[in-house]
């Protein structure tokens, strides 16, 4: 992996600072991924941890914009721009780069006399097939994630992580079983449809799922037809069916339709042993939209940064890790704490 503008030569000026609505770049007068509302905001990417309601005014990836209308209303002032293009505010140069967390992740980019200073949102290294792929962008300051930052999360090939969902679908389809498996109905819904074995049976979405992936559509992404889940549809046509739904949706009435059925996850938490026995799932994959341990480590590496600042996850840990390799590291304490109301989403 090749880094972008590295070396950098050194800078006194700082452009962020850490307050309680979150982290604020003073000389442009905006904030990046605030959680509470502040008169301008610029959005990673459009998971509710770093896409909130209230703010005055949002930018954002423009395959951001219909999810965001989605999920906080048609009516909220939203700008958008592309990768890679640069604007000015206040004397700031910011640019929005590929973070391959979901389509339209973001990592953001300040500029300013030569100070440059990156916040990364969630990102991952891996392709997905889906998301733009991720893009190391030199700085002096890089603001890191590291959900994931322990050696034991590793993860696997995904194509070998679909080999083994589309075989635990054949194998309950053989047996005349509905297939339920359960995924953030943004980012990692639409990574799997991307990669299903379609000749197995029919593929049905959860209505939640459903929506995001129309929003997605109408911001240009290209998704396989997919139908949505109807109080309508004849139970027997989920008899060999495989069924996205989000994990909200484990353990309430809506699943007795699918009977008789077997449920899976996907999600990073499932590489740890009992995992699944804790979620009552059949079946666990692991199946991330975050970095593991190597990416992790490789893209501040990329970044050739002077200062790493951890966000949520392993901060402590990973942050006395990485002043052992020599990394300038330290803990920046924020309300980001992954999709905190689903926490096997990630």
């Amino acid at each position: 992996m090749q880094n972008r503008g590295f070396p950098l030569p050194r800078c006194k000026v700082e452009l962020l600072k850490n307050t309680d609505s979150g982290l604020f770049c003073e000389l442009g007068n905006f904030f990046i991924d605030p959680w509470k509302p502040v008169k301008r905001a610029v959005i990673t990417h459009a998971h509710s941890d770093h896409s909130r309601w209230g703010m005055s005014h949002y930018l954002a990836h423009e395959q951001s914009k219909s999810v965001m209308n989605l999920r906080l209303g048609k009516d909220i002032s939203l700008d958008t721009v592309s990768y890679g293009q640069v604007i000015s505010v206040q004397g700031v140069r910011v640019s929005f780069h590929p973070a391959g967390h979901i389509p339209g992740s973001s990592q953001i980019r300040l500029e300013y006399k030569g100070r440059v200073e990156v916040v990364s949102g969630d990102y991952k290294l891996a392709e997905d097939g889906l998301s733009e792929a991720f893009e190391p962008v030199g700085c002096h300051s890089f603001v890191s994630e590291c959900t994931f930052g322990l050696p034991i999360y590793q993860w696997e090939d995904q194509q070998a992580v679909f080999a083994k969902i589309n075989g635990w679908w054949a194998e309950n389809a053989a047996n005349g079983r509905c297939s339920v498996l359960f995924a953030y109905a943004l980012g990692k819904a639409q990574r799997i449809i991307r990669h299903l074995d379609t000749s197995i049976g029919p593929t049905w979405v959860h209505g939640a799922i459903w929506n995001t992936n129309e929003a997605l559509r109408a911001d240009g992404l290209d998704l396989p037809v997919v139908e949505k889940v109807s109080d309508s549809t004849p139970k027997d046509a989920y008899r060999k069916a495989l069924i996205i739904a989000p994990p909200s949706a484990l353990g309430t009435p809506w699943l007795k339709r699918f009977a008789p059925f077997r449920t899976g996850i996907g999600s990073g938490w499932m590489n740890i042993r009992g995992a699944k026995r804790r979620r009552a799932a059949d079946a666990g994959f692991v199946l991330s939209d975050h970095a593991d341990w190597r990416g992790l480590n490789e893209a501040i590496a990329a970044t050739g940064a002077e200062e790493v600042l951890l966000t949520h996850g392993f901060t402590d840990s990973y942050a006395r890790y990485l002043c052992e390799q020599g990394i300038n590291a330290s803990v920046l304490a924020t309300h980001f704490v992954g999709e905190a109301t689903e926490p096997m989403d990630q």
